[in-house]
């Protein structure tokens, strides 16, 4: 007989205990808990990872080798697992050339369209497709490299402070250390005066030293510090113009890349006037429009012109293809975004949903879609057109399996799995696997109070602003001359449908501004790109837990000083594996793969850093501490005890200390720099603003309380919160709201309600205020 469930046993995916759950197949199956509970170590961890690795067995082992692979999941056994596709709010590497468009493949659509259908100039040849995209050869702009911007630099961006001599650093754009040293000693052989004040040279020196693309060679004999070998060498002139374009375009270091970014304009290609394709490209039209007018609308105008501008059956079943294709991406809320809006102004959100709408017309059946919150950024009034294409998909035969913290999801949902109790170690088990209706009986989920229908709101009264600091006029992406007044002293929300402005208008809050004396932006990028990187060092508590080590009788006995104790650096690292605790196995024909160091099991140190102890633990031990015990274990340092603090108070218990940054979710990242900002707002005076754009992602309704609790202790001690919100318990608990809209891109960009949230909650014309309403009334 067919089983209709898939049946996981022993599952043991990071801190999962054990799980043993039954899924129902061809379902809408929901996963909550609590942040960290283990949700996603069952959804993507145990049972995405597992079905692909079956995938992977049927694929020869020379191309699974160039595939990555997520490796083998601890669990015992699954059975009846379908194929599994994971749509993820993860991003590539951000490429300028990644575009809506080809995130969809609508771009290729169009392309084929102008190829096939367009009109062409009386006698010009016919157009591949290729020749319609600024990604290849064929089409780009060869000017620009259909980038559509040339980046140029003057000489007041490269010399900010004409009164210094070359010598003095008046060329800010050079490199520090040795490497500007070299270039101003070549300067100096080659017969140009370093010592004279810049703004004194000639004015042709000038424009040689910055802008030559001369390259000369010349024997430096370096003047050095008195006892130091002095010997010459060949050294090569390099432009500060040629410079800062080098390393903005190789570079790849994110800082460097960022500097140099600060000596550059960026303009429109003169060639293409930023429309990246070649001229005989741009003269082929369809509905009397380019290629690139017809890629800057906004999806849902597009449609329109596509549907008014057919003639010819070619045209026809092009355009009957293309415009299908954009209703699905309209459908999911989308119609705001232009085929041409790059992928890393989107958020991850957009994206994902970028990636479910192409899955929908995949036709694809009989698979387990893994979704990881869709809908993360989606206004309330967005959720309900993403519940109509879950449905859909799961109406096509598939199963839809999703990780999720919205309620209106959750509640839609066929069977609910929910994970917990608590996160970290206090998690891991699975407490309720059934329709959502059975959940009200199991008393230690943190899911069920918020779950079913609560009492309506007590009236809370309203912080008095201090002031009021005002904004604008912003002309941004789809904000015109917008004006704003942002009451300080006070919680406010910004709301609205996505692609209403919001994120544009809370970036233009500045340190200019009048009023603000301290700026603080705390948003969900990583804290940092490699496993070195983690919550103690990027809290600053690893730099106190050194120096407490460094105070033991042993490490003073030795002579170790704080250097010894750190993974990054040479000394009291394990050599083998360089601090980093695992070592990568090659193998034939298969990725490589990780194992703990051989030597030291994972500690990252060398026996002799290890045999020094704290109260009994060495510093691996300190690191394997959960937030938790380290602030029981830490009670009596204070400098680490108020770090420690601050993370318990936004909700991070359950995180050890060595957590690398690399395995944090957003939400996670978030919250660890909002406790390093609480933690200096105890040492520091003076008015802040804080500036979070949806702080609850990723978060559990029991979470988004404990994060709220903090942003109302900021409000409370005089400090400005401004919080971009979509969770409308967030929104009524905020003193001042300010409500965009009406609609996404150019159907919104104005303010369509400000005031108290009550207020708000009775505008005629905001999309919000129902939501908001219903809040209040305290209905589910």
């Amino acid at each position: 007989m067919h089983d209709p469930l898939i049946h996981v046993r022993g599952a043991r995916e990071h801190n999962l205990r054990d799980v043993d759950v039954d899924l129902p197949r061809d379902s809408l199956v929901v996963f909550t808990g609590v942040s960290g509970s283990g949700k996603s170590s069952l959804a993507f961890g145990t049972l995405y990872a597992e079905s692909q690795r079956r995938y992977f067995e049927s694929v020869a082992p020379y191309a699974r080798r160039l595939i990555h692979q997520v490796g083998a999941p601890r669990v015992d056994e699954i059975t009846g697992l379908p194929p599994a596709v994971s749509l993820e709010q993860r991003r590539s590497a951000p490429s300028s050339r990644s575009s809506v468009g080809t995130v969809t493949t609508l771009s290729n659509s169009l392309r084929m369209l102008f190829s096939r259908a367009g009109d062409y100039p009386e006698g010009a040849e016919r157009l591949d497709s290729d020749a319609f995209s600024p990604n290849t050869a064929a089409g780009a702009c060869p000017e620009c490299h259909g980038l559509g911007l040339v980046h140029r630099t003057t000489e007041a961006l490269l010399v900010p402070d004409p009164s210094l001599s070359v010598r003095e650093g008046a060329i800010a754009a050079w490199p520090g250390a040795w490497q500007g040293k070299n270039l101003r000693d070549v300067l100096d052989t080659l017969g140009y005066d370093v010592d004279k004040p810049w703004r004194d040279l000639p004015q042709q020196d000038r424009d040689w030293i910055l802008f030559t693309d001369e390259q000369p060679v010349v024997t430096v004999h370096p003047v050095r510090d008195a006892g130091r070998i002095q010997r010459p060498y060949q050294g090569t002139y390099m432009s500060a113009r040629r410079y800062v374009l080098h390393t903005f375009a190789d570079t790849k270091s994110s800082s460097l890349r960022a500097k140099a970014e600060r000596f550059l304009t960026s303009d429109p290609c003169p060639a293409c006037a930023g429309r990246r394709l070649r001229p005989e490209s741009l003269a082929v039209t369809f509905a009397s429009r380019t290629i690139a007018e017809l890629a800057a609308l906004p999806l849902s105008e597009l449609d329109r012109v596509l549907r008014a501008g057919v003639t010819g059956e070619t045209a026809r079943v092009l355009t009957e293809d293309l415009r299908a294709r954009i209703a699905v991406v309209t459908e999911l809320g989308l119609g705001y975004l232009g085929l041409d809006r790059t992928t890393p102004t989107l958020s991850g959100g957009e994206l994902q949903r970028l990636r479910l709408a192409t899955q929908l017309r995949s036709g694809l059946f009989g698979v387990v879609y893994v979704l990881d919150e869709p809908s993360a950024g989606l206004h309330p009034a967005d959720a309900e057109a993403l519940l109509v294409v879950l449905d859909r998909l799961k109406a096509a035969g598939n199963s839809v399996f999703v990780v999720e913290h919205h309620l209106d999801v959750v509640r839609r949902a066929d069977w609910l799995v929910d994970v917990g109790p608590a996160a970290g170690v206090h998690g891991g088990r699975v407490l309720y696997s059934g329709p959502p209706a059975g959940l009200a009986d199991v008393p230690e989920s943190a899911t069920r109070p918020h779950l079913f229908a609560h009492e309506p709101l007590p009236v809370r009264e309203v912080r008095t602003p201090s002031g009021l600091l005002g904004l604008g006029p912003v002309t941004r992406h789809n904000l015109h001359a917008l004006e704003a007044e942002l009451p300080l002293g006070v919680l406010t929300a910004v709301t609205g449908v996505s692609g209403s402005g919001k994120s544009t208008l809370a970036a233009a809050i500045t340190e200019e501004l009048p009023g603000v004396q301290r700026l603080v932006t705390v948003d969900q990028k990583p804290i940092g790109r490699t496993p070195r990187s983690n919550l103690a060092t990027y809290t600053g508590l690893f730099d106190v837990v050194r120096k407490l080590f460094t105070e033991t009788e042993e490490a003073r006995a030795r002579g170790y000083r704080a250097g010894r104790f750190s993974f990054n650096v040479a000394g009291g690292r394990c050599e083998t594996c360089q601090g980093e605790g695992f070592v990568s196995v090659e193998l034939l024909f298969l990725p490589s793969t990780y194992s703990p160091c051989p030597d030291c099991h994972g500690a990252r140190y060398n026996p002799e850093t290890l045999q020094v102890t704290h109260r009994g633990l060495n510093i691996a031990e300190v690191l394997d501490l959960t937030v938790e015990r380290a602030a029981e274990f830490f009670a009596g340092a204070p400098a680490a005890a108020r770090s420690l603090r601050a993370l318990l108070e936004v909700g991070l218990g359950y995180l050890t200390l060595g957590r690398p940054a690399t395995e944090l979710s957003g939400g996670e990242a978030q919250r660890i720099k909002l406790a390093s900002e609480l933690q200096r707002a105890t040492t520091r005076r003076g008015h802040t603003v804080y500036v979070l754009d949806e702080p609850t992602t990723g978060l559990h309704p029991a979470d988004v309380e404990v994060l709220m609790r903090q942003l109302h202790g900021l409000a409370d001690a005089g400090h400005t919160v401004v919080v971009v919100e979509h969770d409308m318990s967030v929104v009524a608990g905020a003193d001042w709201v300010i409500d965009l809209g009406p609609g996404g891109g150019d159907a919104g960009g104005r303010v369509v309600a400000a005031g108290p949230p009550r207020e708000v909650a009775q505008a005629p014309d905001s999309r919000t205020a129902p939501y908001l309403a219903r809040e209040f009334a305290g209905g589910a």
